[in-house]
């Protein structure tokens, strides 16, 4: 079999290093920028989440928790930084205690190790500048170096005798009966099969397919400030607001990073290009086909209120500082710097529904990861696990 991947991201990575270590499997993966994990996966976080959110018998679920301890096992084989800092979920009103609750009993139900619900004062041993009036404490949660897991991906997909194309944007692809023949960069090639793990340029690469589907990638940049100085030392390990149930997004929180710098955020505002990293960023073919998609549309109309409150958020340190000081009241406003960003991939449904699921479609030789945000790093390896055990990736 000679398998195509679309997308040199961890996902991707991951995808062709399962394949590559399949007997009679080669593997090529190519991918537009000229380097490894230049989106999602150089832009997040690093938080390797342990399971705690999402719906039990999910995809996300499953893959999380398969993700977390293969992930951990990877890391520490090939030495790359991984630290289980732990997360508070913290309530800061008596009002979110119900759901603090339902995070407590459905990270038990996903198998979560060591979940504990604190009250204010037990708290704060784990996080002593934290205030709120109970919490989930989560003390396996950790933190990440994803690029490194990244570059280490792409020499192991090499070092198996696969291939990693980078510079070479996938320009056209055609399916016929026996392969899908790509055109990538200047190169001309012919694959067996197509594995779409494209993040933002899924939809572009879906319609070449002739596979546009019923969902499309909504961009939606996230924006951080970071901790100056000694402030830093205020955080320990990674602090979380109560999320609101009818988003994907977790809400601006408190996160250590494994080089030592602690971030604030991030918000959630709709990019004006699919690689909008800034108000900046404006690319009008892809802003046409974000609007002229009715699911944008519909979810507009339903949550216009939110979307204007972020767009002001976006604009003001105050309220990165509001939502963080509701937390780590000793914070100022000259301990937050802003700092770079990332953009979600966030696939919208034709109603204007937010999937909240990982997504996979296959469509004839063409398999399509049609949503993988968060916590898509964690599960990377499990994630390449599913797709290679899907009965039509390995068949010809």
């Amino acid at each position: 079999m000679n398998i195509g991947i679309v997308g040199a991201g961890i996902v991707g990575l991951a995808v062709a290093r399962e394949l590559a270590r399949t007997r009679g499997v080669k593997v090529t993966v190519l991918d537009k920028e000229d380097h490894v994990g230049a989106h999602q996966t150089g832009h997040n976080s690093g938080v390797v989440h342990a399971g705690i959110y999402y719906q039990p018998g999910s995809l996300k679920a499953k893959l999380c928790r398969e993700g977390v301890a293969l992930l951990r096992q990877y890391c520490a084989e090939h030495r790359i930084p991984y630290d289980e800092v732990g997360k508070l979920v913290v309530a800061s009103t008596a009002a979110e205690r119900p759901g603090l609750r339902k995070i407590a009993e459905r990270a038990r139900e996903n198998g979560v190790p060591d979940i504990a619900e604190l009250d204010a004062l037990a708290l704060r041993e784990v996080e002593p500048h934290t205030v709120g009036v109970a919490a989930v404490h989560s003390p396996h949660t950790a933190i990440a170096d994803f690029p490194a897991v990244a570059r280490r991906l792409a020499v192991d997909v090499e070092e198996m005798g696969g291939s990693v194309l980078l510079s070479h944007p996938v320009r056209a692809l055609r399916e016929t009966a026996s392969g899908v023949n790509v055109q990538a960069g200047e190169r001309r090639l012919s694959f067996d099969r197509l594995i779409v793990c494209a993040g933002l340029g899924t939809d572009t690469v879906a319609r070449m397919a002739g596979a546009a589907g019923d969902v499309r990638i909504i961009p939606f940049r996230g924006e951080y400030y970071a901790l100056a100085g000694t402030s830093k030392d205020l955080v320990r390990g990674l602090i979380y607001p109560v999320p609101d149930p009818r988003y994907p997004f977790l809400g601006v929180h408190l996160t250590r990073r494994i080089d030592g710098e602690v971030l604030v955020g991030p918000n959630a505002v709709m990019a004006l290009a699919l690689e909008g990293y800034s108000w900046g960023d404006i690319n009008l073919t892809d802003l046409r086909r974000i609007l002229a998609w009715g699911g944008t549309r519909r979810l507009a109309a339903k949550h216009w209120r939110t979307g204007v409150r972020e767009v002001l958020g976006s604009m003001s340190k105050r309220s990165f500082l509001t939502a963080a000081r509701r937390y780590v009241p000793a914070l100022t406003g000259a301990d937050l710097v802003r700092t770079t960003g990332g953009v979600r991939a966030q696939a919208v449904a034709r109603d204007g529904s937010m999937l909240d699921d990982f997504a996979i479609d296959v469509h004839g030789r063409v398999t399509l990861v049609r949503n993988a945000p968060s916590p898509a790093a964690t599960s990377s390896l499990a994630i390449a696990r599913h797709i290679v055990g899907l009965a039509s990736v390995l068949t010809s």
